[in-house]
């Protein structure tokens, strides 16, 4: 799929401004990563926006894409994209103040007026993003974009995405039963956290960059995993729509809408198997016995029902060749027949004659009066 510069300008415009914006702080917060030595439970304080500026750009200018193609509603979904755009300057804008602060944007209880203020402002934030989102996913159960396969990709993309900010919106109301605690910031000064993203676990001390738990579980994983499901399903059509030429099964709708469905299903199987994982308290990179055949089980079955798809796929190909055949030649004949319903020299049908193709004289053929009796 190519994009012209023309596509892209009928983007969403305020949701292309914010991705504009996090495209510079993914700029800026990866320079930062190495010229500030500051750490935040052994974490550089700019580790965090850089991963949500990341985020924002692949989320933002999906959602900047799709709003323009929603046709039902359009002024709603501009005010839907715009709120969005606004609530993710304003989130990410303060774990960016947070950040150059030297102190915790989540989770921090602390007393001064600054951080008071901001974690109001913040949470605001997460709902405005969380309703867009919602608003949006809902829309499109109602319309169609693009073929069956793209549909379904976005539709299910969408769905996931609001899932997972549904579970990142009580990971404070399971994690905080721990009680609060107390960290120090990035000049050792003391800061209360009340709750956090680990499950059985403290935040702290995890993997390189995403700083997952490595000791316990990590509502994070299913979160990430969830909200980025939709560039996940795109890629899938992208690719299966770029075989299609090389590979025949592949050239009708409704076997790419079946292997789309299958990527679908086996996705959303690995969403809920993480996000069980992470609430029994357990890290991803040290999974039981339970996790490994549920994922086990997941990947066979995923790749069995893709195996039966294109099975299925070449037994029934006569039949589908066919079937595509007889689209094109009534799409030939209903061009041949608009082509004919004008008249030589004619710009528009001559009133009277809607809906039917005219009989045209031959040349020469006197016209016939009105109400007289057919010449044998």
């Amino acid at each position: 799929m190519s994009l012209s510069y023309a596509e892209v300008r009928s983007w969403h415009r305020p949701l292309m401004i914010m991705v504009a914006a996090m495209s510079a702080l993914v700029v800026v917060a990866s320079i930062a990563l190495f010229a500030d030595g500051r750490e935040l439970l052994q974490q550089s304080v700019w580790a965090k926006p850089l991963k949500f500026g990341v985020s924002f750009v692949l989320y933002g200018a999906t959602l900047a894409w799709l709003i323009p193609k929603l046709r039902r509603a359009r002024r709603t979904m501009w005010i839907v994209g715009t709120v969005f755009a606004v609530a993710g300057l304003i989130d990410v804008g303060f774990i960016v103040v947070q950040a150059a602060r030297g102190t915790f944007s989540h989770f921090n209880a602390g007393t001064d007026p600054f951080n008071r203020i901001g974690q109001q402002i913040f949470s605001t934030g997460v709902f405005g993003l969380f309703g867009a989102s919602l608003v949006v996913a809902v829309m499109l159960l109602f319309q169609r974009i693009g073929d069956a396969a793209l549909t379904w990709a976005l539709r299910a993309g969408l769905g996931l995405a609001v899932l997972g900010m549904a579970l990142a919106s009580f990971i404070t109301g399971w994690t905080s039963s721990a009680g609060p605690r107390t960290v120090e910031d990035a000049y050792g000064r003391p800061v209360p956290l009340v709750g956090g993203h680990g499950v059985g676990a403290p935040d702290g001390g995890g993997m390189p960059l995403t700083n997952w738990s490595t000791t316990g579980g990590d509502l994070r994983v299913p979160h990430f995993i969830s909200l980025h499901s939709i560039q996940v399903f795109v890629l899938t059509v992208l690719v299966l729509a770029a075989l299609a030429p090389r590979i025949g099964r592949l050239r009708h709708e409704r076997v790419r809408a079946q292997l789309t469905g299958v990527v679908i299903l086996g996705y959303s199987a690995l969403f809920t198997i993480t996000a069980w994982q992470a609430l029994r308290g357990q890290s991803l990179i040290h999974p039981d016995a339970a996790t490994g055949t549920a994922l086990a089980a997941t990947a066979v079955m995923t790749a069995l029902t893709a195996a039966l798809a294109l099975t299925a796929a070449h037994r029934n190909e006569p039949a589908l060749r066919a079937a595509a055949v007889s689209r094109s030649e009534l799409v030939r004949r209903g061009r041949a027949a608009r082509r004919h319903e004008l008249a030589p020299g004619e710009t528009t049908a001559p009133a009277g004659t809607l809906g039917t193709v005219p009989h045209h004289r031959a040349a020469g053929t006197p016209a016939r009066p009105p109400g007289s009796a057919p010449r044998r």
